[in-house]
């Protein structure tokens, strides 16, 4: 079951700030994400509230797949990020080294991810990831 954020409500990302002020408007399509890490942060609310319209639009063109279908199943509870290496708003690259955790029938458990990022024509996109989860 994906959540539900109104835009007064906290962001999903954990950033702290509401959801109009944080990640909405990425979600939206009006305005991209201003870096690298704020991509990352997006794309875990997309994955919260089972948006796949912004994950498959912020996903590099030569590694993003046809369809994407997401596990209405899976409850992404938490994202804690541990390293942004680069990733700027003048930077043309970055990576950023995260752990999403998650609730399923099979338990609790998490995503730990080392992904990269590009940007073209201002707009930072995902292009893969190094992941192990648990």
């Amino acid at each position: 079951m994906y959540a539900v954020v109104d835009d007064n409500d906290r962001c999903p990302c954990g950033s702290g700030d509401i959801f109009s002020g944080c990640c909405g408007p990425a979600l939206s399509g009006g305005k991209p994400a201003p870096t690298a890490v704020q991509l990352m942060r997006s794309r875990f609310t997309a994955f919260v509230l089972g948006n796949t319209e912004h994950l498959l639009r912020t996903w590099h063109s030569t590694t993003r797949p046809s369809t994407l279908t997401l596990d209405a199943g899976i409850v992404w509870t938490r994202l804690d990020i541990f390293e942004v290496r680069a990733g700027g708003p003048f930077d043309e690259e970055g990576t950023v080294h995260f752990v999403a955790q998650y609730r399923s029938a099979d338990g609790r458990g998490r995503q730990e991810e080392k992904s990269t990022f590009v940007r073209e024509n201002g707009s930072w996109y995902y292009v893969d990831g190094e992941s192990s989860a648990s």
